[in-house]
C-alpha cells in the first residue's frame, strides 16, 4: 500500500521556520536551486527510519487560532518529549496539546511552530500509562 515519502512545511517566514526546526529537532535546510523558493529538509541519515521533506513560503492565509486542523499532522520520534517540548517553547513555539500517555506505546505532545503549524512529538515507552 502507498506510504508517505515526503512532507512539506508551509511558512510565512521560511528563515524563522528553518531556525525553529533546526533548534528543536536538529533538522537541516538546504535552499533548492530551482525556479521557486523551496528548501529541502533533511531529518536524518539516509537508510534510517523516517522521511525527508521540503519547505516553501505559505501561499495563503496562516492558520487561524482555534481553527480545526486542516492538514496532515506529522509526529516526530524524540528521545524525550519533555526536553523537546521545552526546546519548542524556548524557540518560539507553543504547546498545542500537553504531554499525555498513550498506554503501552509512549508519551505524546503536540506543539505549534513559529508559523502556526501543529506537529507531534512521540517518545517510545511501553510502560506509559
Amino acid at each position: 500500500m502507498p506510504r508517505p515519502i515526503h512532507f512539506e512545511i508551509h511558512a510565512d517566514n521560511p528563515d524563522r521556520a528553518a531556525k525553529f526546526y533546526s533548534t528543536v529537532l536538529g533538522w537541516s535546510f538546504t535552499k533548492w536551486d530551482g525556479p521557486m523558493p523551496y528548501w529541502l529538509v533533511t531529518t536524518g541519515a539516509d537508510g534510517t527510519p523516517g522521511i525527508n521533506g521540503g519547505m516553501h513560503p505559505r501561499m495563503g492565509p496562516a492558520p487561524v487560532e482555534g481553527q480545526a486542523v486542516i492538514a496532515f499532522v506529522c509526529t516526530v520520534d524524540v528521545p524525550s518529549v519533555d526536553d523537546h517540548v521545552a526546546r519548542a517553547v524556548a524557540a518560539g513555539g507553543v504547546v498545542a496539546v500537553p504531554k499525555m500517555a498513550i498506554p503501552g506505546i509512549g508519551w505524546l505532545a503536540f506543539a505549534k511552530d513559529t508559523e502556526g503549524n501543529i506537529f507531534g512529538m512521540m517518545q517510545s515507552d511501553p510502560g506509559a500509562k
